[in-house]
């Protein structure tokens, strides 16, 4: 009986493939602002340990008209070859990452309530999961191929056998559901039914609307960082993006009143829209000095349009918590600074 069911076993591992690493990429000299020994050192358990905060693997959707959601729910919401969807902030702050397929392709759609940070990554054959630890307070995620470690903001890994690459990023977008909804009516939404027993009434952290407990921009941190910057209240939430050149922050209430923000990074040019009816922001690299006019512009499904546009490079900003950002990026620029 032993040698049948060992022979089974042997069988078994033969026929089931082995996950493949995630698609990764160079990561530009100035993205990464520390050794990758000091990031493995400032490595901090952040409760539960690996999987102790369940990653959504086989996520479910609802149609808009079914979604259980106010207008000012905040979500992440994702357009991606064709098709919308939205993560409901509440559920993600129980989960923090949902391995999904869209349009075809499979990616994560990764969130930290410590950081305030949602962005989106390609995994290939493999899923990301929740490893427990942190590093500026953030969370750090593991690829369940290599068991490499990626702290989120980063998105590069600094432990295992991928360390130094990169994971490919997919534009993801912090918005509300009622803005999200006017932009994709048809938009599919993250179901509660994730398999798990969680209150998705009831955020632990506190409130977004209005703010409350751990998001007010004045509360403190909860975990070591690396770097303090003092210039803006630490959770204030900054619109970021980093180069080859480094790093670019900007305060979303600055970026609102501007429209659009035309800057330096390095001797990149960058160029920073608003986009009022999500209230976040595109940003572009601007190699020919492209001159744009704000009152061009229009904003669809796909994104930016207008004179100009053609002209210029996406890069993928996010939003972030102030503390944060700066924690990773000491050395970051930052337009416009609000008394």
């Amino acid at each position: 009986m032993y040698r049948f069911l060992l022979t089974a076993f042997l069988a078994w591992l033969v026929l089931v493939p082995a996950l493949a690493a995630p698609p990764t990429r160079e990561i530009p000299q100035g993205m990464v602002a520390y050794p990758l020994e000091t990031l493995r050192a400032a490595r901090r358990p952040g409760g539960p340990g690996r999987d102790g905060i369940p990653s959504i693997d086989r996520p479910r959707f609802v149609s808009a008209d079914q979604a259980r959601l106010d207008d000012d729910d905040i979500v992440i919401g994702l357009y991606h070859r064709g098709e919308a969807r939205a993560y409901p902030q509440r559920i993600l702050v129980w989960h923090e990452i949902v391995n999904d397929e869209v349009g075809g392709e499979a990616l994560s759609i990764t969130y930290c309530p410590l950081t305030a940070t949602a962005l989106g990554f390609r995994r290939g054959e493999t899923e990301l999961g929740v490893s427990g630890k942190l590093v500026n307070s953030n969370l750090v995620m593991y690829d369940r191929a290599t068991g490499s470690e990626w702290p989120q903001i980063l998105g590069a890994a600094i432990d295992g056998p991928l360390a130094g690459q990169g994971l490919e990023e997919v534009r993801v977008v912090w918005t509300t559901w009622g803005q999200w909804r006017a932009r994709y009516p048809e938009s599919e939404v993250l179901s509660e039914r994730t398999g798990y027993v969680r209150n998705y009434r009831r955020d632990p952290y506190g409130s977004y609307a209005p703010l409350g407990g751990y998001y007010l921009p004045q509360s403190r941190r909860l975990f070591p960082v690396l770097h303090r910057d003092d210039r803006l209240p630490p959770k204030t939430l900054i619109y970021g993006v980093r180069t080859a050149s480094g790093a670019l922050a900007m305060d979303r209430r600055v970026l609102r009143d501007a429209g659009l923000i035309e800057t330096r990074l390095g001797a990149e040019r960058i160029v920073v829209i608003h986009d009022p009816g999500l209230d976040s922001a595109w940003a572009f690299r601007n190699p020919r000095g492209t001159s744009l006019d704000a009152d061009t512009l229009g904003f669809g499904p796909e994104g930016v349009s207008g004179p100009g546009i053609e002209a210029l490079e996406p890069l993928n900003g996010f939003e972030a918590m102030w503390f944060a950002w700066g924690a990773f990026y000491p050395a970051t620029e930052f337009y416009a600074e609000v008394p």
